[in-house]
């Protein structure tokens, strides 16, 4: 796999963790490795790459057991300007408004619509696809996934919706102090 391909500077790979299932970045001179991108990497090239190469399909969630009166959620956070904390792996400083952070949210809904009618479509997107790429929370190399929480572990707006929600159902888009999220409830 060149740099052309995947987006990645010079001398980095992607490769898949054992462990987690997950693909990670590598450098084979320096035996650095990391879970984010690493600077200069063209993030059009390596999502494009990714979707062809390292695609949620098919990849097992995490092992998490579940407990009486938890759920399981995953989900899509996009941050903006005045979100708790501006920085996320895909972006150091978030300068975007919480108008254009809605908007996104918006798009991202319209294709999972799309993918719920049917999967074949172009644009056509799963919450977990969409979340490896466009999610602006760490969760996002596990497809969004957050494993099992109970009452009292998030935030009260995003629980108020997760726990709203019937297994396999996506949420309208919910606002937090961490941004704008949409979120599905797995089990």
């Amino acid at each position: 796999m060149s740099s052309a391909e995947t987006g990645l500077p010079e001398g980095w790979e992607v490769r898949r963790s054992n462990t987690k299932n997950l693909p990670y970045y590598f450098h084979a001179q320096t035996k650095d490795s990391r879970w984010e991108p690493p600077a200069g990497t063209d993030p059009d090239k390596l999502k494009a790459y990714m979707a062809a190469n390292h695609s949620s399909k098919g990849v097992a969630p995490a092992a998490f057991a579940p407990t009486e009166g938890k759920i399981r959620c995953a989900h899509l956070l996009v941050k903006h300007r005045d979100s708790r904390r501006p920085a996320s792996w895909r972006e150091p400083k978030i300068t975007r408004s919480v108008e254009e952070a809605r908007s996104m949210i918006k798009e991202f809904q319209e294709k999972i619509r799309a993918y719920e009618e049917d999967p074949g479509q172009p644009n056509a997107q799963s919450l977990s696809e969409l979340a490896m790429f466009e999610s602006d929370c760490s969760s996002a190399r596990k497809g969004g996934d957050l494993g099992f929480f109970g009452k009292g572990d998030m935030q009260k707006e995003f629980e108020n919706a997760a726990f709203a929600l019937e297994k396999g159902q996506v949420s309208e888009p919910v606002e937090t102090a961490s941004g704008v999220h949409l979120i599905q409830r797995l089990e």
